[in-house]
């Protein structure tokens, strides 16, 4: 610490102030592009004089701290941790439900006294599901496990450091009296506005971003339609002109029809007698030439059939032999008879 000390007196080590200030300031930049980015801040204080002060003041934040125990491992055996942390969430899901009412008296109060001992060390963890971006500690001193931690996973440490500790593990250094409460508030404070000023920020770029998308959306809304208006206009005529097009035969097939009604009935008139004579005969002439495609397709099917037909004629030339054994016998009975007749 001896490049950030101003003077001795009285055995006493006094911090030169004007460079407190300018690692003050590195260390305040940093830490609001890291919450202006979205991540997430560790606050470490379990000194007596560190304790409420953080609590208060990082509570507004909403990031992350630990003022109890530092549970050792906390980083580097994080899935464990995070066990922990979801059984506190359980017990309370347990309470809700009901489950509660059905368990013992003992056995509520056992479930009870678990649970406000893992409130106590790990309630202010609740809400981080991943590993910080970055840890501000109070003490390096005394909170060495966790620097430890912070320099093997290579997470970045901001810390308060006394003349009494060694800033070559902390990434920001700002030399302060970290056993003063007056010390410690004053430099939690600086940071903890520059934390939520990075947050105000992050708020106000998506809500940019957010009005932003919907004008871009919005103009591409309007250039589309307008690209579309004259090219709907063309389809719209096209569509027209087919509709005219189909419409034109069946508009004729109504009026033949309607002209044949009216002529049934004054068939006895002589013009719409006439009228009627030559709608028939256009009727007559439209079924006339109907039928020609049928009596094309007809004698075709005759053709192929008459080799059949031969077939029968073989069994005719048959009949007679069948009928010389009838004639033979009819002879032989007629000798039979004249036979008999004779010695008569």
């Amino acid at each position: 610490m001896a490049p950030y000390i101003f003077m001795e007196k009285n055995s006493i080590h006094i911090i030169d102030l004007n460079k407190t200030e300018i690692k003050l300031n590195e260390a305040a930049a940093a830490m609001k592009q890291i919450a202006k980015s979205g991540r997430k801040i560790l606050f470490v204080a379990t000194k007596k004089q560190a304790k409420d002060i953080v609590a208060e003041k990082v509570k507004e934040i909403g990031m992350p701290y630990v003022t109890e125990r530092w549970p050792g491992g906390m980083l580097t055996n994080f899935p464990t941790i995070r066990k922990a942390v979801k059984k506190m969430s359980a017990i309370d899901k347990m309470a809700t439900d009901g489950t509660f009412e059905t368990l013992s008296k003992r056995e509520r109060l056992q479930i009870a006294r678990q649970r406000a001992k893992l409130e106590k060390n790990l309630g202010s963890i609740a809400d981080l599901t991943r590993l910080p971006a970055a840890m501000f500690i109070v003490d390096v001193h005394k909170e060495y496990i966790a620097v430890r931690e912070a320099n093997r996973l290579n997470i970045p440490v901001f810390a308060m450091v006394d003349t009494n500790s060694d800033p070559r593990n902390i990434d920001f250094p700002i030399p302060s009296n970290d056993d003063a409460s007056k010390s410690i508030s004053l430099i939690i404070d600086f940071v903890t506005e520059a934390v939520a000023e990075g947050l105000s920020e992050r708020k106000m770029e998506k809500e940019k971003e957010a009005s932003e998308t919907k004008a871009k959306s919005q103009k591409a809304r309007e250039s589309s339609r307008g690209k579309a208006e004259p090219g709907e206009a063309k389809g719209q005529a096209n569509v027209a002109e087919e509709k005219v097009k189909t419409e034109k035969p069946r508009i004729g097939k109504k009026a033949q029809k309607v002209e044949i009604k009216p002529d049934t009935r004054s068939a006895k008139g002589g013009e719409s007698g006439e009228a009627n004579a030559e709608a028939k005969a256009e009727v007559k002439e439209d079924k006339t030439e109907e039928p020609k495609a049928e009596k094309v397709e007809e004698p075709k099917a005759e053709k192929v059939e008459e080799p059949k037909a031969e077939e029968p004629k073989a069994e005719k030339v048959e009949e007679p032999k069948a009928e010389e054994p009838k004639a033979e016998a009819k002879a032989e009975v007629a000798e039979e008879k004249t036979e008999e007749k004779a010695p008569e």
